[in-house]
């Protein structure tokens, strides 16, 4: 028996026959001497496509426009009569399958004899049925995962829906295990803070396997903007995918995400690098850069715990603003008399977070003041947001609706982008006057106002009140 289930005789056992019963054998010689002639190959492909398309094989006719005299009498011999003497050539389905029985050529049909000219043919609607079912327990891991964590249930849901998966996997077997290992990544996140190959290592064992490009990182991204309520042209450049990956406590590394500081002093009890480096930066009132590296030698509270806060900072007003100017001014101000300030220098670093939750846990009053755009919002939300969940409350810094027409009204500002829109749920009004207003107003443009607050006291400028500098 050859591999296509020729016999030495020219004979094929043919699969289809019923389930009881020896198969019956097929003349394979006549069969492709008769139907497989090159002249009825239109016949055959037609009788294939039905099979294919789910069809009956045997129903209805097929017909050939304008047939040379070749397809004609090849179509006279498989059937042992002209088949008529129109323009077109018409052949009856049921005609060729009682042939090839009469004849012994394919006891049983012509479903049978396509099956050993062609091979097996997949009915697309079953296949397409097999399909949908291997892809939906593709993405199971994905579902048991959504069952703990119900926020990403939407994600999921557009996941399936938009084929992302389907899109980065080389089939359903390879998308259940890549389905997998995005489930393992986003079952970590948000993180306190960790680096990015790190996080890869130990949810897949490959220390690239998020790197940029990669079919896992473009499922957990996509997750990411979800949680980060961002969105594809939030990320599409590297800066925008850097920012996303901070947002749920991934760094790149553990030396290029940073922080600047001014005058924050290291919890009790620390004496380590860190702790020296604070205290003499705060002596003499000169700001520091602080990396992840270094903020991991400190241990986060338990945001969860209450009881075993440390506490040291209760009381304690916090500042945090977004540009290094204010730091810098700050410094040559009111040097080691300037309260707290961390600077996040744009959208919050890994290291940055890392510092806001420490801070937090350590009971001190954060308080926010960015730039008045659509990114400030931004930045104010995640970081309201990211004190929230550890126990605490952060408040606006002269980031509100009063604080921002003193400064339309002082003249201040440039043309708003026309970046997308965001709610500014601490001051709902804040957003409609920015939208009414178009004008952007720079966080360096009111530092005189923000100097002021921190020379008056830590809390002053935390509310609405007269501006210290006697603005209106």
């Amino acid at each position: 028996m050859a591999e296509d289930g020729t016999a030495a005789d020219g004979t094929a056992e043919d699969s289809t026959a019923a389930d009881s019963g020896e198969p019956a054998s097929i003349d394979t010689v006549r069969l492709r001497r008769l139907l497989g002639a090159p002249e009825l190959q239109w016949l055959v492909d037609r009788i294939a496509e039905r099979i294919a398309a789910g069809m009956p094989v045997v129903e209805g006719t097929v017909a050939l426009a304008d047939p040379d005299p070749g397809q004609r009498r090849a179509a006279e011999r498989l059937l042992g009569r002209a088949p008529g003497h129109g323009r077109s050539l018409t052949i009856r389905l049921r005609d060729v399958d009682a042939v090839l029985k009469e004849s012994e050529m394919s006891p049983n049909g012509l479903r049978a004899a396509i099956h050993v000219l062609r091979g097996p043919i997949t009915v697309r609607h079953e296949a397409e049925a097999a399909s949908s079912r291997a892809w939906e327990s593709a993405h199971e891991p994905l579902a048991g995962l959504t069952e703990h964590r119900p926020d990403l249930a939407p994600w999921l849901d557009r996941v399936r829906t938009s084929g992302l998966l389907k899109r980065q996997a080389d089939g359903a077997s390879a998308g259940s295990a890549l389905a997998a290992q995005a489930a393992r990544v986003l079952s970590v996140l948000p993180h306190p803070g960790i680096v990015r190959p790190v996080l890869a290592a130990r949810t897949g064992g490959d220390a690239h396997a998020l790197d940029d490009g990669r079919p896992l990182t473009a499922l957990v991204l996509s997750a990411i903007r979800a949680l980060a309520g961002l969105s594809a042209t939030d990320t599409a450049d590297a800066e925008g995918r850097r920012a996303a990956w901070a947002a749920v406590g991934v760094a790149p590394d553990d030396l290029s995400s940073r922080v600047l500081v001014l005058n924050v002093p290291p919890p009790p009890g620390e004496d380590g690098t860190l702790a020296r480096l604070l205290t003499a930066a705060a002596n003499a009132g000169e700001p520091l850069v602080l990396t992840l590296r270094m903020l991991d030698s400190w241990s986060d509270p338990p945001a969860d715990d209450p009881p075993h806060r440390i506490g040291d900072l209760a009381g304690v007003t916090v500042s945090v603003c977004e540009n290094p100017a204010v730091v810098a001014a700050a410094a040559t101000e009111l040097g080691p008399s300037c309260p707290p300030l961390i600077c996040l220098e744009g959208t919050p670093s890994v290291a940055a977070n890392r510092l806001l939750r420490q801070v937090a846990t350590r009971c001190a009053n954060v308080r926010y003041h960015g730039d008045f755009d659509w990114g400030g919002v931004r930045i104010a939300a995640g970081v309201f947001d990211l004190v929230d969940r550890t126990g605490s409350s952060a408040v606006p810094w002269r980031y509100d609706s009063v604080a921002y027409l003193r400064a339309v009204a002082r003249g201040l500002g440039t043309p708003l982008s026309s970046s997308r829109a965001r709610d500014t749920p601490w001051d709902p009004e804040l957003r409609r006057h920015l939208q009414a207003h178009a004008v952007r107003v720079e966080e360096e443009q009111v530092i005189d106002v923000l100097l002021a607050d921190l020379a008056h006291g830590a809390d002053h400028g935390t509310n609405h009140g007269t501006d210290p500098a006697g603005l209106p």
